[in-house]
């Protein structure tokens, strides 16, 4: 039993679903269930789900028959007769709620990929059921009660460490859902539970939409100058998926900023999608505003309830950090070097800005955020030679894939990768490839969605559908998905060299769900803290730009000639540039959302004051910088307010510090090799939450985290910060 499910899909009481744990003969529930994909285990390969026999149809009788089932099994351990063991209690939770992990991991990963009308309403009633399901565990007090025996006698039972680390995960789990509460708190707390889930599935939908519909028009593709002829193509695909021929479409990313910025020449048309990206979730249909007034209360009030002052303190008590001084001290490091850069860069922009309107004989203007790519962009080609279209031919996405991603992969794992074809996908465009570990022996499977689509969320992002764990005799299914505009048929898929890193970047958490070896699915793979999950995949990053590894992919889709060295040079040369940017905008958003978090119920602000407290939140938080907006703003800050990240998205930073050491520690130790790869393997990636993960670094980096190689990493060494990153090291 997984308590954790993606996305915790009124409430449905303990007594009603065990009613429906035992369906009279001729049920339609069992009759629907009789054919029902996910009735047992996927028989094929790795036991992927079988995307060709699911229908939307199947997913309710599945969930209420997984959550009866779960119910059944739990009911069973707690009210065993024998006296709680670590086997007859712990174990048997681990075997538990099986039926409801496959459609749970299934429905989760294909409403975020690859949704619809209907799975986004079984979404909307399911978020409470299942949030009521996970409190009719975590609340049970027989079941607590011998959790919590076992725990008081964990020094006399005598485990191995993997054993005893479940043990101790399974009793926090249990006191952070509130099981140490009186009966009236626990009411309470369940009713907030069912609340919240709803609202973050609102939040969700709400933004997918509001993405959707903020896609800009252009009726003449003169105002497209600027984008290359596979960008216009793109946007002409685009407009065409959506019925509107002869026009040019430029869909949304999650993100505020939008990177055909960089290249548009026409400004008003840049400020009208910068405009359109911050409009996402303010008014209308979509409006997310009363959303997070309600959202933040309701947090504030559970967090109270349980003992804390706020709910950043609720969450970071979790994690690596411990406090949110403790986050906040880790960012005072790095803020004033990034907001000195991001200052510096923009006056260069401003001179060149002020330079072509002399030239021209015309008015200047001040550098505006949807001015930043574009002249930045200039700046850079400037300084460094460097010209995207002049570098895009030798990112084909085949080649960063297979020679590039899975090179990495085999020089440091000696994994090997086969595409598969004989396997069912959900999507045409999705590729499936079978992983087989040095030894030959089958190792997991991994999909590559790299695609946008409409009905797909915004970002990049890696799932699961199936979890390593040697109890279960499982092997890992994990996906990576993107969000790179589709080029029109026959012609080539052109990376940015941001989306080349991204594609590493998010192989990195496939590494971590692959290479996994543990004995129980709780502890397998990315089960981590928020602030270690992206420490495997920032430090994978790295070999992105590895000048080994980088000849190795970056080659020249029409030619396959290499990309000469000189140029190869500019582009490593050019990722320090825009750093300032870079890192501010993260800084603002990470501190958005402590500001969020760390309020009480009192001070939660109503719907109508939302943006109000968002733009006090940045004024007092040192880094408030016009030209500079948040990576998110609120309304369509997704991490926080949907996918598990709230009052943690400073883990970014705090998972870089560690990746940028262990990237030190590669080339201190000679680089891209099998025996650093197989240490790494050994002392970090395999072992998921099998052990503390700061003790996990630890053994494989042989000291406290140091923050002096991020700071480098990034250009940002001398202009202020520096010194060891204790502040999150020694959090607890």
């Amino acid at each position: 039993m997984r308590i954790c499910w993606l996305g915790v899909l009124a409430a449905f009481t303990s007594t009603t679903l065990a009613a429906a744990a035992v369906p009279a003969s001729g049920d339609k529930r069992t009759d629907a269930m009789a054919e029902n994909p996910f009735a047992a285990p996927s028989t094929l390969a790795f036991q992927l789900p079988p995307f060709d026999r699911i229908r939307d149809s199947d997913y309710r009788p599945a969930f209420e028959a997984g959550m009866a089932e779960e119910l059944r099994q739990v009911a069973a351990i707690a009210h065993n007769a024998e006296a709680p063991t670590f086997t007859n209690t712990i174990v048997a939770l681990e075997r538990s709620g099986r039926l409801l992990e496959r459609v749970g991991a299934t429905f989760s990963n294909l409403n975020a990929c690859n949704t619809d009308p209907e799975m986004q309403r079984i979404d909307t009633d399911m978020a409470p059921l299942l949030t009521a399901q996970r409190d009719a565990i975590l609340l049970n007090p027989a079941l607590w009660a011998r959790v919590d025996d076992l725990y008081n006698r964990r020094a006399s039972l005598h485990l191995d460490p993997e054993s005893l680390q479940l043990l101790t995960r399974y009793h926090t789990q249990f006191v952070r859902a509130g099981a140490r509460l009186t009966p009236d708190q626990q009411a309470r707390l369940k009713d907030l539970n069912k609340q919240i889930s709803s609202l973050t599935t609102r939040f969700k939908q709400n933004v997918l939409k509001a993405t959707a519909d903020g896609a800009v028009v252009v009726d003449d593709v003169a105002q497209l100058e600027g984008l290359s002829a596979e960008q216009v193509g793109a946007a002409a695909e685009a407009a065409a998926a959506r019925d509107m021929k002869g026009k040019w479409l430029i869909t949304l990313q999650n993100t505020t900023n939008q990177p055909v910025l960089g290249s548009l020449t026409n400004r008003a048309l840049r400020e009208r999608i910068y405009k359109a990206s911050i409009s996402r979730g303010l008014g209308g249909a979509t409006d997310n505003t009363a959303v997070i007034a309600e959202l933040v209360r309701l947090r504030a009030e559970r967090a109270a309830l349980l003992g804390y002052p706020d709910h950043a303190a609720y969450e970071l008590a979790d994690e690596s950090a411990g406090t949110p001084q403790a986050v906040s001290d880790m960012i005072a490091q790095v803020a004033p070097a990034a907001l000195a850069r991001a200052r510096a860069e923009a006056a260069d922009m401003q001179k060149l800005i002020d330079a072509q309107a002399a030239a021209a004989g015309t008015a200047s203007f001040a550098l505006q955020p949807w001015d930043w790519f574009f002249y930045a962009d200039k700046v850079r080609k400037e300084r460094y030679a460097f010209d995207q279209a002049a570098v895009a031919p030798y990112f084909e996405l085949d080649h960063v894939l297979k020679d590039g991603v899975f090179y990495a992969a085999h020089q440091l794992y000696g994994l090997n990768f086969r595409e598969r074809h004989d396997l069912p996908v959900y999507q045409k465009d999705v590729r499936v490839f079978e992983v087989t570990d040095a030894d030959g022996k089958p190792l997991a499977l991994f999909l590559a969605d790299y695609f946008a689509r409409d009905n797909k969320q915004g970002g990049a992002w890696m799932s699961s559908y199936v979890e390593q764990s040697r109890l279960l005799e499982q092997k890992p299914v994990v996906a990576n998905h993107l969000n790179i505009p589709k080029p029109q048929s026959g012609q080539p898929v052109l990376l940015t060299f941001d989306e080349v890193t991204t594609m590493f970047h998010e192989f990195g958490h496939a590494l971590h769900g692959m290479l996994s070896d543990v004995r129980y699915p709780l502890l397998s793979g990315t089960a981590v803290p928020r602030d270690f999950v992206e420490y495997p995949s920032q430090y994978n990053e790295m070999w992105a730009r590895e000048p080994s590894v980088v000849a190795h992919y970056a080659r020249h889709y029409q030619t396959g000639a290499p990309m000469p060295p000189e140029l190869l040079a500019r582009v490593l040369a050019a990722q320090k540039f825009n750093q300032g940017y870079a890192t501010t905008e993260y800084l603002e958003a990470a501190l958005l959302d402590q500001a969020w978090h760390q309020i009480t119920v009192a001070q939660a602000p109503s719907a109508g004051q939302v943006p109000a407290f968002e733009q006090h939140a940045l004024q007092t938080s040192g880094l408030d910088y016009p030209p500079v907006p948040p990576r998110y703003h609120s309304t369509y800050f997704t991490h926080i307010f949907e996918s598990g990240y709230s009052a943690g998205y400073y883990a970014y930073l705090w998972s870089e510090v560690l990746a940028r050491d262990t990237g030190e520690w590669f080339h201190t130790h000679g680089g891209l090799t099998r025996a650093n790869g197989d240490f790494l393997r050994a002392q970090v990636l395999s072992r998921g939450r099998s052990e503390d993960p700061q003790v996990l670094f630890r053994n494989f980096y042989g000291r406290a985290p140091e923050i002096e190689p991020l700071l480098e990493y990034r250009g940002l060494a001398g202009a202020g910060g520096g010194g060891q990153a204790t502040g999150v090291a020694n959090g607890h």
